[in-house]
């Protein structure tokens, strides 16, 4: 990740160059290459203003993003300020606090293999949902791990070792998963959370479950007779959402 930051200095009309921005962020936050933006105003100094846009690296930027549909359209918005540009550059972060992932706060690799686990013994023994894993691979469990993992903030093994998102699509498809099915899936899956002793505190379960009833609606979408969904798309990454970890 690199990060832009753009200084301006509007001393009139600054309600039009918000406006122009309100609506060059359209385009600017479709584009893949960029991850975040930020505009903000200088109290000390109002005509003063810094956009920070976060890219996924400074070639994308200048390369991919420039020769793009998306920048066009930003660009003829906000092509009336470029003359109050002061300063723009490209930043590499340093010293950051960040939060730790949802795979460290959980315990990382060791403890998502537990959970799978005791999990998929549970699976195979339940009368709903066992059906469905009948001739499951003995090393299933431990693929799910993987991809939990990678999810939640952990290496990117299930992308670079096992075929990403298209070898976890290709389980789902034709299986013509039920509603019923679904929801007993996660209990089982939240039950032996609680076995396996991963964290109990509110803002990681929330997020943990945010996934899992996210990405199992998902599956059972996909999973229908006549669904399309994309061949292609990056493994999810799921952060904390609205409620990050407490640390006192």
């Amino acid at each position: 990740m690199i990060v832009e930051y753009i200084r301006y200095r509007v001393p009139t009309a600054a309600e039009e160059f918000e406006a122009a921005y309100r609506r060059a962020v359209v385009p600017l936050g479709q584009a893949p290459q960029c991850l975040d933006y930020e505009l903000s105003r200088c109290v000390d100094e109002p005509e003063c203003y810094i956009l920070r846009i976060a890219w996924t690296s400074a070639e994308d930027h200048m390369v991919g993003f420039r020769s793009s549909t998306p920048f066009a359209e930003f660009f003829a918005e906000i092509k009336p300020y470029v003359s109050n540009i002061e300063e723009m550059r490209h930043y590499e972060q340093t010293i950051v606090k960040t939060e730790p992932t949802l795979f460290d706060w959980a315990g990382g690799a060791e403890a998502f293999e537990q959970l799978t686990e005791v999990f998929y013994r549970h699976v195979i023994a339940d009368d709903l949902i066992g059906p469905l894993f009948a001739h499951m691979s003995p090393g299933h469990p431990k693929h799910v791990a993987i991809w939990l993992s990678e999810v939640f903030g952990g290496p990117d093994r299930y992308t670079s070792e096992l075929g990403g998102y298209p070898r976890m699509l290709a389980h789902h498809l034709g299986k013509h998963i039920r509603e019923d099915q679904r929801r007993r899936w996660v209990s089982l899956l939240m039950d032996a959370a609680d076995e396996v002793g991963l964290p109990g505190d509110p803002e990681f379960r929330a997020a943990f479950f945010g996934y899992i009833e996210w990405g199992t609606r998902i599956a059972v979408q996909n999973s229908q007779p006549g669904a399309t969904p994309p061949a292609q798309a990056p493994v999810p990454h799921w952060g904390w959402g609205v409620a990050p970890p407490y640390q006192p």
